[in-house]
């Protein structure tokens, strides 16, 4: 990930990775979804719309990690 730490501790994430860093932010409020947690957004009908997935939140997150895993390999460990 091209990430460049700032003297006044902040970050900035360039170039490709811009997108990788948000399917991951998606990724993790979708997991907070998933145990429970609201949000005034549910990021599971943002990506359905998105995507144009279908299914409930657990599935929405197996085609978010697999979109993941597919244009960028390795990010998910």
């Amino acid at each position: 990930m091209s990430i460049e730490q700032l003297p006044s501790g902040g970050m900035v994430i360039t170039g490709e990775h811009i997108e990788l860093y948000r399917l991951l932010s998606l990724r993790g409020r979708l997991q907070l979804e998933i145990k429970g947690i609201r949000f005034s957004q549910s990021t599971s009908a943002a990506l359905k719309k998105l995507y144009g997935w279908k299914g409930n939140k657990e599935k929405i997150l197996e085609q978010l990690e697999e979109r993941i895993r597919t244009q960028f390999p390795g990010a998910l460990a």
